[in-house]
């Protein structure tokens, strides 16, 4: 059951007759869309965070030494 103002009913029953939609189809796919923005937003703030995040030397520490392993594995000696 969701409560909607007369504005907001009227609006939807607008677009369900130009769509020739149900109300439930509309008002589920508005929160699909409401629910992709969400995360669509919480995956760019972890880019955002990734790349402005600045590794203290213990991670730098352990990059260097696992390229260090790769590389000595590939020499072909």
């Amino acid at each position: 059951m969701v409560q909607l103002n007369d504005t907001l009913l009227e609006v939807l029953d607008q677009r369900a007759t130009e769509t020739g939609r149900s109300r439930s189809d509309l008002i589920r796919e508005a929160i699909e869309q409401y629910y992709k923005e969400d995360i669509e937003a919480a995956i760019d703030r972890a880019m955002v965070e990734g790349y402005t995040r600045v590794p203290d030397d213990d991670e730098f520490d352990a990059l260097y030494e696992e390229v260090a392993r790769r590389s000595i594995a590939e020499e072909p000696w």
